[in-house]
């Protein structure tokens, strides 16, 4: 295979990459909307329209921002120009923007429901097709591995085996989809769960994944951008888990709820 990889229609040569994100766009959606018609969501369409403009907001601000800030010896002297501060973008920054994004306003609207329980598995379809896209592109979306001799390991074209750092997060999102799916087999999550789960795994993942990526740490700091982002990321977490072990044993535990989606979203 030949990277990147091309769809060509006669005369026309299109990139699979801008296909796939696309087709993560529009079918996530899809899905997101189809599990909301199969169950009694809490929150009104009125708020959620609002929640998502909250969610858009901070995920692209904060995928721009991080995204600049993975290579802070760059922001000066910018490749390309003054198009490269918003051109650069990380799934990480993303995700946690459109956390606080949501949070503050599900804040001013008074909403205290999970907002992201209904977005999980549209989010793994969403992300699964778009990081095929990712690997398709090959060394142009800067998203593979560091060199390995690895039997497993993929030329993107440069002659140097790298790590498919993009299939095993294909692989990764697969694996806790299946995992989400068995532990709601054995009964409902509390409500908010499904959306930790999802986010403390996958910030887990991208922490120890960067470690194989070619991009260099922070002058000083020993992690990247990315990873510090994480790092921050599942503290936030930690401090909700603590918050509600406390409730626990005050007895303040609320019951679980049902799941919000009858199962086996460039974020919540």
């Amino acid at each position: 295979m030949t990277f990147p990889v091309h769809l060509t229609l006669g005369p026309l040569q299109l990139p699979v990459h801008l296909l796939c994100e696309v087709l993560a766009y529009s079918l996530g959606y899809r899905l997101y909307a189809h599990l909301r018609r199969r169950t009694h969501d809490r929150i009104s369409t009125e708020h959620r329209l609002w929640i998502f403009v909250g969610a858009a907001a901070g995920a692209l601000l904060g995928s721009r921002l991080l995204g600049l800030l993975e290579h802070p010896a760059q922001l000066l002297h910018p490749p390309g120009g003054w198009l490269y501060y918003f051109s650069n973008k990380t799934i990480v920054g993303g995700l946690l923007g459109g956390l606080i994004g949501v949070e503050q306003t599900k804040k001013r609207l008074g909403v205290t429901a999970s907002s992201g329980d209904l977005m999980v598995f549209p989010l793994i379809l969403a992300m699964v097709l778009g990081r095929t896209g990712c690997l398709l592109a090959g060394l142009e979306d800067g998203t593979y591995g560091t060199a390995t001799a690895l039997p497993w390991a993929i030329d993107f074209g440069d002659g140097v085996p790298r790590h498919p750092t993009n299939l095993y997060e294909i692989g990764f999102w697969l694996l806790l989809a299946a995992a989400v799916g068995l532990l709601e087999r054995r009964g409902p999550l509390p409500d908010g769960w499904r959306f930790r789960l999802l986010m403390v795994s996958y910030l887990l993942f991208r922490l120890l994944v960067e470690f194989i990526k070619p991009t260099p740490p922070w002058p000083g700091l020993l992690l990247t951008a990315i990873q510090w982002a994480c790092v921050a990321g599942l503290g936030y977490y930690a401090g909700l888990w603590a918050r509600d072990a406390r409730r626990r044993r005050a007895g303040r535990w609320p019951a679980a709820q049902p799941p919000q989606a009858a199962v086996a979203s460039l974020p919540d």
